[in-house]
């Protein structure tokens, strides 16, 4: 959800204090460096959704010595949308778009205590109301979702959601922390090997530099690197099965949605599955009628 930093905004309370000492002294420079790295996307999220995006990883924090208990989206630094203006317009687009189903996954948290967390997950449920999905459904398909009205399955990592039936708990992300796409496909295959997560999890596309890279490579920046590195990814992607197998994907996730064609890879990946099943099904009813006429 970086896709509106504020560049005047302070640095979140993670960063290290040499980093935010370095900041201090010349933000001249940190700061175009800052947005060229930490900016992940370029579109906004009514576009992303438009565009085909349903799951969202939202972090979320408050920022130091605000007296509002206005949150915003964190990467590095703080969003100039605040969260619940943002979310609103996802709640607008939900009502026109009533069989679309998403996944919001907030996390980090940072800034913000027992207080505020009880104050903002109200606010999230007076927003989408009867659409949360609660944690208890027992059968999750799209059928049952769309009988039941629900839209919306909200990931809230943090303790605080244990006493809210209507929040689900963290969902594994696979984050790489590479800035080749080498080195994210194997770490992605290395976590396929030693087994799938229970339930949901994301594997993320997301290259990551480190500080000396980005030092050496003055005009090079997230989106640069991603771009260049986009082949490499997606050639992994397509090769990938969806569905419930123990090699599987489930949620894939990545930067860029806007100039690179994620949805579309993932959208194809999935016409793969209907194929596979419409292929099973036409071979069980092949036998069936088989076994139908030995019988006679």
């Amino acid at each position: 959800m970086s896709y509106c930093l504020d560049v005047g905004s302070p640095l979140v309370p993670s960063e290290s204090d040499a980093f935010r000492l370095l900041d201090r002294l010349f933000s001249c420079v940190t700061r175009p460096v800052i947005f060229k790295w930490a900016t992940t996307q370029d579109k906004s999220i009514e576009e992303q959704l438009s565009m085909g995006i349903r799951f969202f990883d939202l972090r979320v924090a408050h920022r130091p010595n605000d007296p509002s208990s206005d949150l915003y989206f964190t990467h590095v630094i703080f969003t100039q949308a605040a969260v619940l203006e943002t979310l609103s317009s996802v709640a607008v687009w939900l009502k026109s778009h009533p069989k679309e189903i998403l996944i919001l996954a907030c996390s980090h948290f940072e800034g913000i205590g027992d207080e505020l967390h009880q104050s903002f997950i109200l606010s999230l449920k007076k927003l989408f109301g009867s659409k949360l999905c609660p944690k208890k459904e027992a059968v999750l398909t799209l059928r049952s979702l769309w009988t039941s009205g629900y839209q919306v399955l909200l990931s809230y990592d943090s303790q605080t959601a244990a006493r809210h039936a209507d929040l689900w708990p963290p969902i594994p992300y696979w984050w790489a922390n590479q800035r080749t796409a080498q080195g994210v496909t194997s770490y992605l295959d290395w976590n396929k090997d030693l087994g799938r997560p229970e339930g949901f999890f994301v594997s993320g596309l997301n290259l990551t530099a480190d500080r000396f890279f980005i030092a050496e490579n003055p005009k090079q920046s997230l989106r640069t690197l991603t771009v260049g590195n986009w082949g490499g990814l997606r050639t992994w992607l397509e090769e990938q099965e969806p569905g419930s197998g123990p090699q599987s994907l489930n949620i894939v996730a990545g930067d860029f949605v806007g100039p690179l064609p994620l949805c579309s890879v993932v959208i194809a990946l999935n016409r793969k599955l209907l194929r596979r099943n419409y292929t099973y099904k036409i071979r069980d009813e092949e036998e069936m009628e088989r076994s139908q006429t030995d019988a006679e």
